[in-house]
């Protein structure tokens, strides 16, 4: 009736624009209407058999069930249709979310890890129930509130471990190198999580702030850090968010505006809903907006990093250096559901001041093994930063200056996997009470020589890359019926291969010392004197300081326009 009457009343040329506007709009709204109305009817209609199916289980199915596990499996299989962000907490798990959000939790503050059938003490935090009962590296779990661990795997173990604070977690533990066991009954406390791992000098003018995630006073702790690093006499600065997984989006936002004028964009997010789009500018006055900045980054570098690192980046502000990070281009928010559940729900996408959305993958649009498609760099688009240089939405920030991975060798690899650094820094620990300083502590001649005496009695194998190769021009030459006529060649190489992979250790010494150096001081110094070990003898780090004290060379780099 209303599109009737509009063509009726109005017959000039003008008028029918008018109708061609008003007839898209009526269709639009009309069709969003339906849309909506179709939406909310599928969802009544199965939900409508979703709890009559429910209730016919219940009802006739022959065996008994556990109502609340089933509806709980088929909620987390509902999402795992979606992306990987969504999520959904039950009452259960509310330990894990609070961690997720604020960096806090209710537990005995340690850090796990799966050894065959048993889990084990990876390392506990200072200052924690853990730390304060006296558990220590390669302790393992026999037993938790009396209940066999063996078995469970660390996210059983480590659900069991959380909970609130004052309640008490009784623990059968067999310590590292013991035979007996030994019980422990541990009262939970609120385990924060530092934001910032370590904070230093790295020379006698270039500060350094490791920070590990964006939770709650993330950028106030950079600011207090930054601050008293600049009462020693700093000039440059190096934020390491290698490995930092992202956090809270306001504090990435805060951190920036550290650096950067009151009134910049720093991101903005688009969803679904227009009207709950925002953009989210600075708005305090920076505390140094001088201080030439260099942003470490990696592959593990995601969401909330990723926010700091394109927009220093974008608005010329310091530089990014290290490896392309994650892609996570998305925002959650969470949502309070019945019964003290909660639901984390991706809403929208964020873009970085250039306009740049760095998310990687779209997990709408999956391949037949359903995977999700990974965005190609052919199809990148161009942006340009505050001073004109080009940057490409390649998903994930790719940096200025950009430093290959180390790889680890083959055998170095295998130690890690069999944990035979791990087990010798534990046997280290058990024979010395004390370590020397970290910076004075090193390898020697005595101990490497020792380390490669205890990995020959683990009687740990490993098949180097050449030896595969190999099997694999023998399986071909059989396919070819050359075998026969090579066999002494093959032999011969077999051999050779063999004496060049009894110099493994040798050969990879420098690399094996590294992650051994690292472990040991682990035991004595934790967390926090791993990271500052790591200073010591980091190429990325390393590049960073000549970058830094090359003043002409990081403006050159942050002025031209590629």
């Amino acid at each position: 009736m209303g599109l009737r009457f509009f063509v009726k009343h109005f017959k000039s040329m003008k008028h029918k624009r008018k109708i061609s506007i008003i007839i898209v709009g009526f269709v639009l709204i009309s069709s969003l209407t339906i849309g909506f109305v179709r939406n909310d009817f599928e969802i009544a209609k199965n939900l409508d058999i979703y709890a009559t199916l429910l209730q016919q289980l219940n009802e006739h199915y022959v065996d008994g069930f556990n109502a609340g596990e089933l509806v709980e499996e088929s909620i987390h299989a509902m999402l795992n249709k979606l992306d990987p962000y969504t999520v959904y907490y039950p009452e259960s798990q509310i330990e894990e979310f609070k961690l997720l959000t604020t960096g806090q939790y209710g537990g005995i503050g340690a850090l796990i890890l799966q050894d065959d059938d048993y889990v084990l003490i990876s390392e506990p935090y200072e200052g924690t129930p853990a730390f304060k009962a006296g558990l220590q590296a390669g302790d393992k779990i026999i037993k938790v509130n009396g209940v066999d661990a063996k078995g469970k795997t660390v996210s059983d173990v480590s659900s069991i471990l959380k909970g609130q604070p004052g309640t008490n977690v009784s623990l059968e533990i067999l310590p590292y190198g013991k035979k007996n066991t030994i019980n422990k009954n541990i009262i939970r406390e609120e385990i924060k999580l530092p934001n910032i791992s370590y904070s230093g000098k790295v020379s006698d003018d270039i500060g350094y702030i490791h920070l590990s995630q964006f939770t709650e006073n993330a950028a106030a702790d950079v600011k207090a850090a930054f601050l008293k690093l600049k009462s020693q006499g700093i000039n440059s600065l190096i934020i390491d968010l290698r490995a930092n997984g992202g956090g809270l989006l306001n504090e990435a936002v805060e951190l920036v505006n550290l650096f950067v004028p009151k009134g910049e964009l720093i991101v903005s997010t688009k969803g679904k809903m227009s009207n709950k789009n925002q953009m989210y500018y600075t708005r305090n006055e920076p505390i140094d907006v001088n201080i030439p900045l260099v942003v470490l980054v990696d592959e593990y570098s995601a969401s909330a990093s990723e926010i700091v690192a394109g927009a220093i980046q974008d608005l010329d502000r310091g530089l990014v250096v290290g490896r392309r990070t994650f892609g996570k281009g998305l925002v959650q928010n969470v949502v309070p559901l019945s019964y003290n559940t909660r639901l984390k729900v991706t809403v929208s996408k964020y873009y970085i001041p250039s306009g740049r959305c760095i998310q990687k993958y779209d997990y709408a649009d999956k391949d037949i093994k359903g995977s999700s498609k990974e965005k190609s760099d052919s199809i990148a688009t161009a942006f340009k930063t505050k001073n004109g240089r080009i940057v490409y939405d390649y998903g994930g920030v790719e940096p200025d200056i950009k430093i290959p991975a180390e790889e680890y060798s083959t055998i170095l690899a295998t130690m890690l996997e069999n944990k035979v650094i791990f087990n010798y820094a534990n046997d280290y620990k058990l024979k010395h009470n004390q370590l020397s300083s970290i910076k004075d502590f090193s390898i020697t001649d005595a101990i490497y020589n020792d380390f490669t005496t205890y990995f020959s009695s683990q009687e740990v194998s490993y098949e180097t890359y050449t030896e595969k190769q190999l099997k694999a021009l023998e399986k071909s030459a059989e396919d070819d019926r050359y075998a026969e006529a090579i066999k002494e060649d093959i032999n011969q190489l077999k051999q050779h291969i063999k004496k060049e992979k009894s110099k493994d250790l040798q050969r990879f010494r420098k690399e094996i010392e590294k992650l051994l150096y690292l472990e040991i001081v682990s035991r004595y110094y934790y967390q926090k004197g791993r990271i500052e070990a790591a200073l010591y003898d980091d190429p990325q780090v390393e590049k960073v300081k000549k970058l830094l004290q090359n003043k002409e060379e990081y403006t050159k780099i942050l002025s031209t326009q590629k």
